[in-house]
């Protein structure tokens, strides 16, 4: 935290960890999404989400079983590839209030 007396509630912390452990996830998603597809059309869906669970399961023992804060960002973007798999084989029609 910086110790200037004018700096506001907004600007508080202003660390790279920090805001990479922020980020990972998204970007994680992000990146991975795009190689998902590849995943879904030689494998199929199902190895697709299982790989996405795996994924999930994967990053939640690490962050649950984190001791600094490198595991938790690590752990943050096996989430991210979780996020990625599961955004990429979603049957968005199924979720539709529109579909037929």
């Amino acid at each position: 935290m910086k110790s200037d007396d004018k700096v506001s509630n907004y600007c508080m912390f202003d660390s790279q960890l920090l805001t990479s452990f922020t980020s990972s996830l998204y970007v994680a998603g992000f990146v991975t999404s795009f190689f998902a597809s590849y995943v879904t059309r030689v494998f199929g869906r199902k190895p697709s989400i299982v790989a996405g669970g795996a994924a999930f399961l994967a990053g939640t023992a690490l962050g649950a079983a984190a001791v600094n804060v490198y595991m938790l960002i690590v752990g943050r973007l096996l989430l991210g590839v979780g996020v990625g798999f599961a955004n990429q084989v979603a049957n968005l029609s199924l979720l539709s209030p529109f579909s037929s």
